[in-house]
């Protein structure tokens, strides 16, 4: 899991990825290719 401090860029890597806030975290989840996980901050 990369750890970036914006996920903007990150998040265009890959049509399939999705922003989700937990537990105060952002994060960038892709079921299909689990490999573009990263966390901000």
């Amino acid at each position: 899991m990369k750890v970036a401090n914006s996920l903007r860029s990150l998040r265009k890597r890959d049509k399939n990825c999705r922003l989700v806030r937990r537990r105060g975290r952002v994060y960038l989840i892709n079921k299909v290719n689990p490999r573009f996980k990263a966390r901000q901050g």
